[in-house]
């Protein structure tokens, strides 16, 4: 612990919701037995969607047990706002309200010192939410469905708070408003980058001692009627198997795409003097932390590749000589051929031919695909478990390593070393990395 100082941001705790459990024990088993969350999706018809499979939370269904221990009247607000929160916002209320608890953290906190930042994907609508009013000018107009008709006939019988549920800043609103949090509070709408993005600023709030307490979190969805469609014609989508577990298969050779997924998690920030003083139990360090953005241009540059070699060099040189000499890179690794590609060429940009050599680099989405915004903090998670148990959890699926890659990918018990760096990164050219050192 000698390396902690008064100007240290430590964790103090997580939650999670996830398609490998919803807790870190359920997690931690997974990762090591090997397992996979990827299966065939049943909570949508797939009929017409482009995709037959996928990496769901079969285990939350948002019923108020979800979301961890609760006293009453935290039970009672939850129960009544469960009418204006849709999927993705109950998955990340309830990672959050689970990373309260883990942190231990007390009801006699200072409110004014608390704060919340959450992180998300834009949230896309249900057609389910209009579904009564198009009915109804169908009914009206004898079977046809006329635009003018909306006004009147379809827009009433539209639920009048169905917007509250899909707002990109209601994770971070309900989690203040459920826990009295009425310091520095914010929303970042990211995309995969947003939660380390979150844990940027909410540790820069902590060392500039604008709070004491930050909870940070992001939830995201692939799964969904629209988004599912969109992600399609948009990205490129792993190839259906007959072993779906097969189908995430960051860095290597045959990898063809994504596979799509949900899932949520929320870290709880402190500084080191108030977590020393309530005796919290320290997790990790937030030691670095850095982001870019570098759209693609039209003389082909790999934006990609840059973005991501910025965000690292940024966060390891605001780590500086707090980095360990021995660390574990946790890639995005989207699995995406060419964004694996570029990800893997900007790792060995940023280490020189020793550290290469010497780094061992996993991915847990090899283990549950592209959760959104909130896959990242599952990793985030799952790198603090690694940091726990002493052991690195090996990429999935990889048979033979894409030629890009000049670093030794992890192997199963490995030892993660004193601390990780995480990336994260979107197809358009967002890249954001955190540092974590061991405490």
């Amino acid at each position: 612990m000698s390396r902690l100082n008064s100007s240290s941001v430590v964790i103090t705790g997580f939650g999670l919701v996830s398609p490998l459990g919803n807790d870190g024990q359920a997690l931690w088993e997974s990762l090591r037995q090997g397992k996979s969350g990827i299966g065939p999706i049943e909570s949508l018809p797939t009929g017409a969607l482009p995709v037959k499979s996928g990496s769901e939370v079969k285990d939350f269904t948002g019923a108020i047990e979800d979301y961890g221990p609760l006293d009453k009247g935290l039970q009672r607000a939850i129960k009544k706002n469960m009418k204006v929160m849709c999927r993705e916002i109950e998955m990340g209320v309830a990672a959050a309200q689970k990373a309260l608890v883990h942190s231990g953290l007390s009801e006699q906190r200072a409110p004014e010192r608390c704060g919340c930042l959450f992180g998300c994907d834009y949230i896309l609508t249900r057609p389910e939410e209009f579904a009564d009013g198009l009915r109804n000018c169908r009914e009206h107009a004898g079977g046809e469905f006329r635009v003018s008709d909306w006004p009147t006939e379809g827009l009433p019988k539209v639920n009048p708070l169905w917007l509250l549920k899909y707002l990109p800043n209601m994770p971070n609103s309900h989690v203040s408003i459920y826990n009295d949090f009425r310091g520095p509070n914010n929303a970042i709408t990211v995309r995969e980058a947003s939660m380390n993005l979150s844990i940027a600023e909410a540790a820069s709030i902590i060392q500039r001692g604008a709070a004491d307490v930050m909870l940070v979190g992001a939830t995201g969805t692939r799964i969904h009627p629209l988004r599912t469609t969109h992600v399609s014609l948009t990205e490129r989508l792993a190839s259906e198997r007959p072993d779906r577990a097969e189908m995430s298969r960051p860095f290597d050779v045959s990898s063809d795409g994504m596979v799509v997924g949900e899932g949520a998690g929320a870290l709880m920030l402190e500084s080191l003097s108030h977590a020393q003083a309530r005796g919290a139990t320290i997790w990790g360090e937030v030691i670095g932390h850095g982001a870019a953005m570098v759209g693609p241009s039209a003389e082909g540059r790999d934006h990609i590749r840059e973005a991501v070699r910025l965000a690292m060099q940024s966060a390891l040189g605001n780590a500086g000589e707090m980095l360990p000499q021995a660390m574990h890179i946790h890639a995005c690794g989207l699995s995406n051929p060419d964004v694996d590609a570029s990800e893997a060429l900007a790792i060995n940009d940023v280490l020189d031919q020793q550290q290469l050599a010497g780094v061992h680099v996993t991915a847990a989405k090899s283990y549950f695909g592209n959760l959104g915004a909130g896959g990242s903090a599952v990793e985030l998670i799952s790198s603090l478990l690694a940091l726990h148990h002493g052991e690195l959890f090996p990429i999935r699926n990889l048979k033979r390593l894409a030629e890009q890659a000049k670093w030794t990918p992890a192997s199963a018990g490995a030892s993660p070393g004193g601390g990780f760096i995480h990336n994260s990164l979107t197809m358009q050219g967002q890249a954001a990395c955190i540092c974590i050192a061991a405490p």
